[in-house]
């Protein structure tokens, strides 16, 4: 099954969840904006400012989105899907290669996780090591409600194996 519209659902969590961040954080970012990680400030201020029309029009989306999603578990239980794009980076990386391009890594790594979060979906997420290297996250998207389900689906991927924390070597 795909989701194609996941890209969607992602553009319209990114302006909204920039808004009502920005929203939230504004009296702080007034009175003490120093206080702030200079991207994190950086995000928030751009979220103040954006036009009210586009996060509406977000909105709107992002229901369009969460129907979507839903739709799916006509067919399923679970979604299980990519939560990032890349394995874990480095401590400390600010860039990643990524479809050929130089990105900057903290708006990627929520590139698979922010269209389900941002619906309200229960999400469970499992690292997944090939032995000696680093994490890639799994998620495990349940409909609404069925917490227990993705907790259920998570264990039993540790049960066979699949989700097993072993430390890369360092």
């Amino acid at each position: 099954m795909a989701l194609d519209a996941a890209e969607a659902g992602r553009a319209a969590a990114f302006l909204v969840t920039n808004s009502e961040g920005a929203a939230f954080h504004l009296g702080r970012l007034r009175s003490r904006a120093a206080d702030f990680d200079p991207d994190t400030r950086d995000r928030f201020l751009a979220g103040a400012m954006l036009p009210a029309a586009w996060v509406v029009r977000a909105q709107r989306v992002r229901r369009w989105w969460l129907e979507t999603a839903l739709a799916a578990f006509v067919a399923v239980d679970v979604l299980l899907v990519p939560a990032t794009p890349v394995t874990a980076p480095a401590s400390g990386t600010r860039t990643l290669e990524l479809g050929g391009r130089t990105v900057a890594l903290r708006p990627v790594l929520g590139l698979l996780a922010q269209p389900f979060s941002c619906i309200g979906l229960p999400v469970v997420t499992v690292p997944v090591f090939e032995r000696g290297a680093a994490p890639i996250g799994v998620q495990v998207v349940g409909p609404p409600w069925q917490e227990a389900r993705c907790l259920r689906v998570a264990a039993a991927l540790a049960a066979v194996g699949v989700a097993v924390a072993h430390p890369p070597r360092g």
